[in-house]
């Protein structure tokens, strides 16, 4: 058994996800990327422009490498939630590429900086976090939108699973959504 490197598993990990996150997108239609599924307006390309900010806030001005493509929705001149949905002129390709620009630049920050280098969060508490923290929060937080992506993905056109050729999910059983509403309408008789 060899010995892994937290950074670099932290970064896979994170990479991991924002693949997961942009295959959500392909073969859809521009309608199908930016529909909200949600009652709160979830859409996958809102999905991917708001971890767009998430990467540039937490890895550039956390610290003191500020991200040239920095959305605007992220330095404070925009509508409430500008990040989580697409404008018509905003065009998916414009998206996805910032996203990508980003996460290089998130990536060299990682790469240039030990875990326990220390950056300090933009705003009104200018709160002291270390890289591995930011590491940290930052697969969670791409790991949770992936997830909601799954689901809006599923919505759509009923593909699931974390990779286009290994879905990591069980084979589609009609019966299943019928088994699972019995037992819920069951427990809900039953107060359990």
């Amino acid at each position: 058994m060899t010995a892994s490197d937290p950074k670099e598993d932290l970064r896979v990990y994170l990479q991991d996800a924002r693949d997961v996150l942009l295959w959500k997108l392909e073969g859809l239609s521009e309608y199908d990327v930016r529909r909200p599924l949600t009652p709160t307006g979830t859409n996958l390309l809102g999905l991917v422009k708001h971890m767009t900010g998430a990467e540039s806030l937490y890895f550039g001005a956390t610290f003191g490498r500020p991200f040239d493509g920095t959305p605007l929705w992220i330095t404070g001149d925009a509508e409430p939630d500008a990040d989580l949905w697409a404008r018509p002129e905003e065009s998916r390709e414009e998206i996805v590429g910032r996203y990508r620009t980003a996460w290089e630049h998130s990536d060299e920050t990682i790469a240039a900086l030990p875990l326990d280098a220390v950056g300090r969060l933009p705003g009104g508490t200018r709160s002291e976090v270390t890289l591995h923290r930011i590491l940290t929060h930052m697969v969670a937080e791409t790991q949770r939108h992936a997830g909601h992506a799954d689901i809006v993905r599923e919505l759509i056109d009923g593909a699931v699973g974390q990779r286009r050729d290994d879905l990591n999910t069980a084979p589609f059983d009609p019966g299943h959504v019928e088994r699972v509403e019995r037992a819920a309408k069951e427990a809900g008789r039953h107060g359990g």
